[in-house]
């Protein structure tokens, strides 16, 4: 015992070397140790981190596809089909063309609702929808496209002249109080212009309307009571006389007034109705009808036809008047005057009162010189 203690403290006051030395080798090794646990302890704490971290992430779905064949009515596979794929998550829709055996395909499809439109010349739309399933290979029922149906778009383009030859039609049947011609009035002021064809029917379709051999006698016959034209004499031969006067005087001046010089320089021979507008506006419009007209360009522009036909008219006149009534110029001015204050008068007649007495005449806008 007493050697042990002084062992001891022999150790403890004065160590010696093989202590030291065995003391110094357990710390080493204690210190390795420490490291290693160290170091071990952490790859398990980052694996077990990263395992947490993936165990939180959601799985993605597994991508699917979509497959189909299309034919044609008598099942024949059809090449070159447009086939669009369509998504309801709004993502960017995928097109593709069917092959010659008629088979398509999409690969890598994301699951859910989808659909398909189906488009080819010749044919009628197709569609059809689904759902997919994750992982799924989604085999479209076989698509039959359906001829289309032939749209065959017929335009009918009327001309000018077959517009213009209805509205004649129309202006025929117009008549005072359905007995007088009032065939040289349009109540469309955009009324088509006549051809020249169509103003010389139109004046040979007035001068021959029983209404005017009426108001041609009527006219002949007061002029034989007031002894107009005195060299024609009375009785029946001089009623004739100045029966065929007058009528000669109507046809010169519808002819080619109406007729002859408007199909020349291109001017429409009709009173185009006003309607609208103040008393006075509507007054004036008539009275300037006289000397004005609208031109076959639809401007309006001096009315040649009417004035010089007058002129021409009553230059006629002095063949067939009774020498000591042929007053050369003077009738010839006289007679011309006169027209224009007879057309003056009948265009406020027009205006004012005539549509009146007319039945179902249509109802235009205003025209306006």
């Amino acid at each position: 015992m007493l050697q042990k203690a002084s062992w001891d403290a022999d150790f403890i006051g004065n160590p010696n070397p093989l202590a030291v030395h065995h003391r110094n080798g357990m710390v080493t090794r204690m210190g390795r140790y420490a490291a290693s646990v160290l170091w071990v302890s952490s790859c398990l704490l980052a694996c077990g981190v990263q395992a947490a971290a993936q165990s939180q992430q959601p799985e993605q779905p597994l991508s699917a596809s979509i497959s189909g064949t299309i034919v044609d009515p008598s099942r024949a596979a059809v090449a070159g089909a447009r086939v669009k794929l369509s998504r309801e998550d709004q993502s960017p829709e995928q097109e593709v063309l069917s092959g010659d055996d008629g088979q398509f395909s999409f690969a890598n499809i994301a699951p859910g609702p989808f659909q398909l439109t189906i488009t080819l010349q010749g044919f009628a739309t197709q569609a059809c929808s689904g759902t997919l399933q994750p992982g799924e290979s989604y085999t479209v029922p076989e698509i039959a496209m359906a001829l289309a149906t032939a749209v065959t778009e017929v335009r009918v383009v009327v001309s000018r002249t077959e517009v213009a030859e209805d509205q004649i039609k129309l202006q025929e049947k117009q008549r005072v109080l359905g007995v007088v011609p009032n065939f040289y009035v349009s109540y469309d002021h955009n009324a088509v212009p006549l051809s020249p064809k169509q103003k010389f029917e139109l004046a040979w379709k007035t001068t021959v309307d029983p209404v005017s051999f009426g108001v041609t006698g009527v006219i002949a016959g007061i002029q034989q009571a007031q002894n107009d034209f005195s060299g024609y004499g009375q009785g029946a031969q001089g009623y004739a006389k100045r029966y065929g006067a007058s009528y000669a005087d109507f046809v010169a001046s519808t002819f080619i007034g109406g007729a002859i010089l408007p199909s020349l320089l291109k001017q429409d021979p009709r009173y185009f109705y006003k309607g609208t507008g103040s008393k006075r506006s509507r007054a004036l419009y008539a009275i300037a009808n006289s000397v004005i007209c609208k031109g076959d360009n639809g401007h309006w522009q001096a009315n040649y036809s009417s004035i010089v036909g007058s002129l021409a008219a009553g230059g006629i006149s002095n063949l067939y008047y009774p020498a000591e009534n042929r007053d050369g110029l003077q009738l010839t001015f006289e007679n011309a005057l006169i027209g224009i204050g007879e057309s003056a008068a009948v265009n406020l007649l027009q205006e004012f009162m005539i549509r009146k007495l007319m039945r179902n005449v249509p109802n235009q806008a205003a025209a306006t010189p």
